[in-house]
């Protein structure tokens, strides 16, 4: 299997997503990646790729189910209107899912502004989530309480960033490690978004880069 637009959950229904099969025949866990406020992009679908590339098994569920905005007004429009606890419910069915297609497979969530929101929202309520890594979002406190997280948070951030200030970076770390929560916390001299080479305007290639890397070598511990 190369690629699928859909994944199969526990109980027969299906996801719809990008679902990309690890590649060179090294299985290395799993991971879900979790959309910006846009959709899911074709840049969403290359991280993925990036990530099959380095031995990881990889979903992106589709949460607006094939709508695409093409402008910051649109994608506002679409993030107001997702449900934020059935978002995290599709993220834990991913996870279920993924470790069922292969027993004793970790998996981690990886998230992008929105996505990186969801993401610490989906490791605060899924115990089964072996490791989150959330770029430039935090969900609100009503959202989910990130002291419930128990497994390892390497986060991104932005120090130009009017959404994920470092103000309330700095909160959410404190209250990370205020609850022993595994937290590693990197900020970035960039804007918001700095990783995304599909926007001109914000993107940082040092930056993108070395997250990538801090990324990558994370996963690789945390999920074997």
């Amino acid at each position: 299997m190369a690629e699928q637009e859909k994944l199969t959950t526990a109980n027969g229904a299906e996801l719809p997503g990008y679902l990309k099969a690890a590649e060179g025949g090294t299985h290395r866990g799993a991971v879900v990646i979790i959309h910006e406020w846009w959709g899911l992009t074709d840049q969403m679908r290359s991280v993925a790729d990036r990530l099959a590339r380095e031995g990881f098994t990889t979903f992106a569920p589709d949460l607006y189910r094939g709508k695409l905005a093409k402008d910051a007004a649109e994608a506002e429009k679409l993030m107001s209107a997702l449900n934020p606890k059935q978002a995290v419910e599709d993220v834990s069915r991913a996870v279920e899912a993924l470790r069922k297609r292969a027993p004793g497979t970790k998996v981690a969530v990886l998230g992008f502004c929105m996505g990186g929101a969801l993401t610490l929202a989906a490791a605060a309520k899924d115990e089964h989530v072996a490791a989150a890594v959330p770029f430039y979002g935090i969900p609100q406190p009503e959202a989910a309480d990130v002291a419930n997280i128990r497994c390892p948070v390497l986060g991104h951030f932005a120090n130009i960033d009017d959404w994920c200030s470092p103000d309330r970076v700095d909160a959410l770390e404190k209250k990370l490690k205020g609850a022993n929560v595994p937290a590693e916390i990197h900020r970035y001299d960039a804007g918001h978004a700095f990783f995304n080479e599909k926007r001109p305007e914000v993107y940082s290639p040092s930056n993108a880069e070395l997250a990538w890397k801090r990324s990558v070598e994370f996963l690789h511990t945390k999920l074997g």
